[in-house]
């Protein structure tokens, strides 16, 4: 499969990664890149062809991804309308829907939004994928083969589910950073130094998700199998409770997931 890239970021260069380590040939690979350096590095790093604007040999892919920011995209697809023929269009960009980027190809529909994240960049990604009904099951697993690169994967059949996808997996890595930085915080007040209290909070948020993942229990009930009644851990989750964690956490996602269907709105209009 040749899958050619619009846009050389980190996203890009993560997926590029992945793709090469799974076993995909470098000659294989090509990237559409604007910044000189950016080139530059992709070449020394990976082989892979990279240039400045999309040639006519770009166009001789499989797959082509696009990994630009959802502000740019309009302008990087202005040349492509009427141009596809057979690809498979994968979008990365957050927000934009799959109806506003076949307008910008021309009524070109063979397209999978995908949102990924930024644990991707490790090779430990959560990456949501809407297709549209028109693409076949060996093209739905070609689009998936690629974020698949990078980590787990999960079709969803309503593209409108893509904001909740973005608000929990693609904004989630921010929130359990945030909930990691609280929990160093609240150590250094408890008398750690930075490094102590970063290597307390660090390794517990670690250990406990990996527990998690290969356990056959459900979290609440790892949960409760740590928490001995009457014990400091009843006391923290009592706090917990009665601020609402619950609730605070579905807000968060609630107001992610508006701010995504109104950057689809913004983004999407044409004027």
């Amino acid at each position: 499969m040749k899958i050619s890239f619009i846009g050389g970021g980190n996203m890009a260069t993560a997926l590029i990664g992945g793709l090469l380590e799974r076993g995909t040939p470098a000659s294989g690979l090509q990237v559409v890149e604007i910044g000189a350096e950016a080139r530059d590095r992709l070449v020394q790093k990976f082989g892979v062809r990279a240039v400045a604007a999309p040639d006519a040999q770009l166009l001789d892919c499989d797959l082509l991804l696009l990994a630009v920011k959802p502000q740019q995209m309009r302008e990087a697809l202005a040349g492509f309308a009427g141009q596809l023929t057979r690809q498979v269009v994968v979008s990365i960009a957050a927000g934009l829907r799959s109806a506003d980027l076949a307008r910008w190809l021309g009524g070109y529909r063979r397209i999978v939004r995908a949102m990924p994240n930024t644990p991707a960049l490790i090779g430990a990604g959560m990456t949501g994928l809407y297709a549209d009904p028109s693409l076949s099951a060996a093209e739905r697993s070609a689009a998936e083969s690629v974020l698949a690169a990078v980590g787990a994967t999960l079709w969803i059949s309503d593209e409108s589910m893509m904001d909740a996808v973005t608000a929990i997996s693609g904004s989630g890595p921010a929130y359990v950073f945030h909930f990691i930085e609280a929990l160093e915080a609240a150590a250094r007040a408890q008398g750690f130094n930075a490094a102590s209290a970063r290597l307390l909070a660090l390794q517990t948020c670690l250990g406990a998700a990996r527990l998690a993942a290969q356990s056959e229990d459900d979290p609440a009930t790892l949960r409760a199998k740590v928490t001995s009644k009457g014990g400091t851990t009843e006391a923290a989750l009592a706090s917990f409770a009665s601020d609402n964690l619950l609730a605070m956490v579905g807000r968060a996602v609630d107001a992610a997931c508006a701010r995504g269907r109104e950057l689809g709105d913004t983004l999407g209009r044409d004027a």
